[in-house]
């Protein structure tokens, strides 16, 4: 499945040209026997790419989000993949509690737990309502807490692996972006300790902090914005804008045995760290 640009996207926005992704004989089978619980699973984002990448890799696939991704669903059908998905608000202790039940129940212990529900909601500082800044939080932050509490238990040791979405808003400030910065700055850190803590179990824990990703919200505000803006934007990211499956190409390498002896860190995906000095004019000076 590749992500389709939006329409009246100009080209050079539409990021990177995805390669084809049908399941083949020449497909690694990295996850065969595994079970791999993603949340936040929607159509074309990046929590159902993850889920396709690792169908496709054998993994039987564990899907939660607030509504059924039908399509999502659909394309696993065709693929072959062992797959359920089963509702649950990430910010409710005992829906999480019980959706992991249930997936135990179906599928036995758990090898990769995917913490992928997110929102976003940007505006200045000021601006924002309680009801704002406590949504952010209870879902990208404490929904996350929640379902890696309640998964731990039931994580295959050794071997078991958690990984975290997490965003370049977490390791970079941008203006109307702090609550949600803070929430993924707390997805890091988490990381970072818990990896510490697990590590005597042999589990371990990874995040990734991805630029602009071509998700279809992103499309839809891409269309409105100037030129000016967009080389802005382009500035940021070396190799251009990413899409859904980049991510979860990096996320199958995590959660892969291929990355056995990585623990603790955050990826960062699509970006660089940039001190942006003149160096032109500072050689010729």
């Amino acid at each position: 499945m590749t992500e389709e640009p939006a329409e009246n996207v100009p080209e050079s926005r539409s990021g990177p040209a995805p390669a084809a992704q049908p399941r083949s004989a020449g497909d690694p089978q990295r996850f065969a026997g595994k079970t791999v619980l993603v949340t936040g699973t929607s159509e074309k984002g990046i929590g159902g790419a993850i889920a396709e990448r690792m169908a496709r890799e054998g993994a039987r696939v564990a899907l939660t989000s607030p509504v059924p991704p039908q399509r999502l669903l659909k394309r696993l059908e065709r693929l072959g993949a062992s797959h359920a998905w089963w509702p649950a608000d990430v910010t409710s202790e005992p829906t999480v509690r019980q959706m992991v039940d249930q997936c135990v129940a179906r599928f036995g212990p758990l090898h990769v737990v995917v913490n992928n529900a997110g929102v976003e909601i940007a505006r200045p500082f000021q601006q924002f309502t309680t009801e704002q800044w406590t949504e952010l939080l209870d879902i990208n932050l404490l929904g996350a807490i929640r379902v890696t509490q309640a998964t731990l238990p039931h994580l295959a040791s050794p071997g078991g692996v958690v990984i975290n979405i997490a965003s370049a808003l977490a390791l970079g400030g941008c203006p109307s972006f702090s609550i949600y910065s803070a929430s993924k700055a707390g997805l890091v850190g988490l990381t970072q300790s818990l990896a510490w803590e697990l590590a005597p179990r042999r589990i371990r824990v990874v995040a990734v902090a991805p630029g602009l990703v071509l998700t279809p919200m992103i499309k839809r505000h891409i269309q409105h914005l100037t030129d000016d803006v967009w080389k802005q934007i382009e500035r940021c990211h070396p190799l251009g804008a990413g899409l859904p499956h980049d991510v979860a190409a990096a996320v199958g390498f995590l959660a892969s045995d291929d990355a056995r002896w990585i623990t603790g860190v955050t990826l960062p995906l699509g970006w660089a760290s940039h001190y942006p000095l003149p160096v032109d004019q500072f050689m010729d000076s």
